[in-house]
């Protein structure tokens, strides 16, 4: 085996959904929040990937209801309480393919790295090379001539996120470019 394929990131094609919170009742249903922003776009899932320990398995779904956020979800062969308890706090997946797609300015933060950023003043910044989520603020994270740049990611700074072109058009506030890259 390539070392490469030993350190092949088993998350680079999934994305995740949300994590199981607790035990429903005593057949082995569980609990699951889902950290999406329309839960109704996952109410009729075949299968669901579970996190154990660092490796994705495919979960079957035998039945499940959905209650705002919470997904209450119960598993092929997983019957009772003690089997259910063990995923109890266990990340959930699904594969990329199971995004909503997106459209106009709207995206997700996986799909437009790479995407050439372009600065309404400045011109060509260079290519995204990731979205930097703070807990207060995302930035968009670009390498100029070997500088670092770090753009906020806002509706006011994003004019327009061009798929075909894959090229973000962004205004970026005053000065800000001036900072990082003027010595």
């Amino acid at each position: 085996m390539k070392h490469s394929e030993q350190t092949k990131d088993p998350f680079k094609d999934y994305f995740y959904l949300g994590k199981i919170t607790k035990s429903h009742g005593y057949d082995g249903k569980l609990v699951a929040f889902l950290d999406v922003d329309n839960p109704e776009n996952y109410r009729e899932l075949e299968m669901i990937f579970i996190n154990v320990n660092g490796q994705l398995i495919p979960y079957f779904i035998e039945d499940s209801s959905l209650k705002n956020n919470k997904l209450i979800v119960k598993f092929q062969d997983v019957n009772d309480a003690d089997t259910s308890s063990l995923l109890i706090n266990d990340e959930l997946y699904l594969p990329l393919s199971k995004l909503p797609k997106l459209s106009g300015n709207k995206f997700y933060f996986h799909e437009v790295i790479g995407f050439q950023l372009i600065d309404e003043n400045f011109g060509s910044i260079g290519p995204i090379a990731d979205i930097l989520d703070y807990p207060n603020q995302a930035v968009i994270q670009v390498f100029h001539n070997g500088k670092e740049v770090l753009i906020p990611l806002s509706q006011d700074v994003i004019q327009k996120v061009d798929r075909k072109n894959t090229t973000m058009h962004v205004k970026a506030p005053e000065g800000l470019l001036d900072v990082y890259l003027n010595d």
